[in-house]
């Protein structure tokens, strides 16, 4: 689509999602390094060493949802791009 065919409520439409895609992707990053300072400093803190499995499934678990966010913020920001130009 050209921009001259597009009105400027459309174009506040588009702007409004790709700044909701850099939130969503934001809020994947956020909750990354939760999980992965939760697990870090499960294995730092001397009288949790029982829990080190569940430090590690954290580590683990902040990396996939890192991974997750990566490739939904690219792929909504190809589908963006693709349909409105």
């Amino acid at each position: 689509m050209d921009h001259e065919k597009i009105n400027k409520t459309d174009l506040l439409a588009i702007e409004r999602t790709k700044l909701a895609n850099e939130r969503t992707f934001l809020a994947y990053f956020r909750t990354c390094i939760v999980f992965l300072s939760s697990g870090f400093a499960i294995l730092k803190i001397d009288m949790l060493h029982n829990l080190i499995l569940l430090a590690y499934f954290f580590i683990i678990i902040a990396f996939l949802v890192m991974l997750i966010g990566i490739v939904r913020f690219f792929h909504v920001k190809t589908k963006i791009n693709k349909y409105y130009h």
